[in-house]
């Protein structure tokens, strides 16, 4: 897929996601038009190549029907997945109210560009760039500045001012804990400790125990990747940005706006998380799962093997912080809900493990001479800034 075609497909796309229901968009045409996207799907999984790939090898491709299936499955409400099946059915240029006998072999090209496009623009990106939050710990010039009256002057908060005002917020509202593990942070503990020797205490006013406490290096996670609304101003970067926030409005209608702008920065789009856990929740293999009828609460889940076993309390069960009186907001459940909702999609399709491999060649710039390297994807992370000078 060319770069003018994901361009061309994204206005498409970013207009079909935006606009009104079709007046006749009954509950029997989005009944029958649902019947007829599994039908669709269920033609295609058939003849899934991605099924006749030996196992060891499975990593050098995803299963497009599967990624297309749950993309649907795992949309949060029913206006959700009518929103899915609009684009789905607009990308296949066919009428949702249609009960013309399908043309299978003229529908497998948008099938698979309608897969590589979900990829492109929505899962590669969102997968490379997640556990990637930048660090800010206020600065002597961030200091400067506000004393001078900077950034107040001009009502204009910086980006490092405003990620390192998350950390801290972050920090206090989770008690210098990593919300899975527990462990204090280390340089927390460090500034106690010359303070208070021996009688240093935690935030719950515990003395530290060395002997049974477990302290790690914390960092600001977000649950939605900072990076996607921090793209460059080109219009290659603008068609990306507009195109991964449409196809994440197909997952949640209306959760983009708890995300806009200087709210990608907010406490209710972070948690607080050891260096482990960051990698692995960052990259969509480790998620939380609501506990019905208790607030704040989650069973901490990981697909990824390696991570329950470095981290042994995988998974487990753990209530969020909050601040009394919350003058730090909790993270938002609708945000994690959507973030679960990705991390079961690139599980389920394999499409985790393919950009896992395309990440791996960006990393080590490797370009294979038996033809299996990914080199579209590779190509539009660096056109598109996802992933700077990811191709030389």
């Amino acid at each position: 897929m060319s770069l003018e075609e994901v361009i061309d497909m994204s206005s498409r796309l970013v207009l079909q996601a935006s606009s009104e229901p079709d007046a006749r968009e009954t509950a029997a045409v989005l009944k029958a038009a649902g019947q007829t996207f599994h039908g669709i799907v269920a033609h295609f999984e058939k003849i899934d190549p991605y099924l006749d790939i030996p196992h060891p090898k499975r990593c050098t491709s995803y299963s497009q029907p599967s990624l297309i299936l749950h993309m649907y499955k795992f949309a949060l409400s029913e206006e959700s997945k009518n929103l899915f099946l609009r684009a789905f059915f607009g990308w296949m240029e066919l009428a949702m109210d249609s009960n013309a006998e399908l043309d299978f072999e003229k529908l497998a090209p948008r099938f698979e560009k309608f897969a590589e496009y979900l990829i492109h623009s929505f899962f590669l990106p969102l997968k490379a760039t997640g556990g990637k939050t930048p660090q800010h710990s206020p600065a002597p010039h961030s200091a400067a500045q506000d004393a001078q009256g900077g950034a107040a002057a001009s009502g204009f908060v910086t980006t490092s001012n405003r990620l390192s005002s998350l950390r801290y917020e972050c920090l206090v509202r989770d008690r210098h804990r990593c919300v899975i593990s527990h462990k204090f942070d280390a340089d927390e503990y460090e500034l106690r400790y010359k303070k208070d020797k021996m009688n240093a205490r935690d935030d719950d006013g515990r003395v530290f125990d060395e002997s049974t406490e477990h302290f790690g290096v914390l960092e600001v996670a977000h649950i939605l990747p900072h990076s996607i609304m921090s793209r460059g101003s080109s219009d290659e970067a603008n068609a990306a940005r507009q195109a991964t926030l449409a196809i994440l409005n197909m997952l949640d209608k209306g959760v983009v706006h708890l995300i806009e702008g200087v709210e990608i920065d907010r406490s209710t789009n972070a948690l607080t998380l050891c260096l482990t856990h960051h990698k692995f929740f960052g990259a969509f293999d480790t998620y939380f799962d609501a506990v019905e009828g208790q607030e704040n609460t989650y069973t901490i889940k990981t697909f990824k093997r390696v991570a329950a076993l470095i981290a042994r309390e995988l998974p487990v069960t753990r209530t969020l912080f909050v601040t009394e009186n919350r003058t730090i907001d909790p993270p938002l459940p609708r945000l994690l809900a959507v973030h679960r909702a990705i991390a079961h999609i690139l599980h389920l399709s394999g499409a985790g493990a393919y950009i896992e491999n395309v990440l791996r060649d960006i990393e080590h710039n490797v370009v294979r001479s038996d033809g299996t390297t990914n080199l579209a994807p590779m190509i539009h992370l660096s056109l598109w800034g996802w992933v700077p000078g990811a191709v030389y």
